[in-house]
């Protein structure tokens, strides 16, 4: 059951909820005019198999059209929540967002840390007894504190309605000089902590500027149109449930306009957190009373090289990214620098100034 969001051409033009069958695509706004009304329904899945909606064409016609598929929700994100993660965000705090440094650094952490650190449950006693060691050699970081203590790294991504869809540019800042993809399934929550389906999604990451401080994290991940979801939501049913989700193999291809090309893959099977845990700890403490999308954090941290005797892989703006799932489709967005991308101008209230426009808000 595949749900999603397509502007629409009228007077006024809008965004529609819809639902992707076999016979086409149907326009269900009449009776959800939200994303957020949709997954926090008691059976999204019913209500989207079973309300009739309005036939708007096949999915080849709307696919120009396509945009994120949520909206109120909030967009949150996990990090380092593999344990390949967590060793490149210490690579990037050590080398202060140096690429140059950063395979000297690699091999300094391998050193000291001397763990499988992919082997350690967050929280045990063996996370507890590791950090003691490493605090008495100096190496603690907060990274570490979020990759094995007791309390997952839970941020915004970006505001409710600034995501963009497949299709879209996606944004990079024009002073980062060392950033990547990060190709992540991304958990569709109801305001009761709920999963009710999955997305795909691009946490585009600029290594440089958090790597200087982790208090950059607001501005190396919060830009415009850094964040991009889709192409749909698949909502949980007899076909498709949270165990898929706990398998998902999410693979990745970089095509750029040098001809240089990078794939790589992020296995969820391998996550330190299991989703649920995940969900829990982003609602434990705030309530979310639109949903939220939470994006679970990725495998993949590509270091190859762009350029011959290069430094490591950076994007180009150009870049053709594709994020793929067998059971999520295929997500896929070319690089931009985010000052040159089209601005967000459409935001909430812009929205229910439009939904009310149309007559759906009831």
């Amino acid at each position: 059951m595949l749900v999603g969001r397509v502007w629409r051409a009228g007077k006024p033009a809008g965004p529609s909820v819809v639902a992707i069958r076999s016979d086409g695509v149907f326009d269900l706004s009449a009776t959800v005019p939200t994303m957020a009304d949709l997954c926090n329904a008691p059976d999204p899945t019913g209500l989207a198999r079973n309300t009739p909606g309005e036939r708007i064409g096949a999915l080849q016609d709307v696919i120009g059209d396509l945009l994120a598929p949520v909206d109120l929700q909030a967009l949150k994100a996990a990090g380092v929540t593999f344990a390949v993660s967590l060793l490149e965000r210490l690579i990037e705090e050590h080398a202060k967002g140096d690429p140059a440094r950063a395979e000297q650094v690699r091999g300094e952490l391998n050193s000291i840390i001397g763990a499988d650190v992919s082997a350690i449950k967050p929280g045990s006693p063996e996370a507890e007894a590791l950090k003691k060691t490493l605090m008495a050699r100096g190496a603690w970081s907060p990274y570490l504190e979020v990759g094995i203590g007791p309390y997952a790294e839970i941020f915004t991504k970006a505001p409710p309605m600034a995501a963009v869809g497949y299709g879209a540019e996606i944004g990079i800042r024009p002073d980062s000089d060392w950033n990547n993809p990060e190709p992540e399934v991304t958990l569709i929550v109801s305001a009761k902590g709920r999963i009710v389906g999955a997305t795909l999604g691009n946490d585009v990451n600029l290594r440089d500027i958090e790597g200087r401080s982790a208090l950059l994290l607001g501005i190396a991940k919060d830009n415009n149109a850094s964040c991009a979801l889709g192409p749909f939501i698949r909502l949980f049913d007899a076909t498709f449930s949270l165990d898929d989700v706990r398998r998902a193999k999410v693979d990745l291809e970089v095509t750029g306009p040098d001809q240089f090309r990078l794939r790589g893959s992020s296995d969820l099977s391998k996550i330190s957190r299991d989703p649920t845990d995940l969900v829990a700890q982003a609602m434990s403490a705030h309530q979310y009373p639109d949903g939220m999308a939470l994006m679970t954090g990725t495998l993949f941290a590509p270091t190859e090289p762009r350029k011959p005797g290069g430094t490591g892989f950076t994007h180009m703006v150009g870049d053709l990214v594709s994020i793929r799932s067998p059971k999520l489709g295929t997500l896929t967005n070319k690089v931009a620098h985010c000052d040159r991308v089209p601005p967000w101008t459409f935001g909430t209230g812009a929205l229910m100034r439009n939904l009310a426009a149309r007559g759906l808000l009831r």
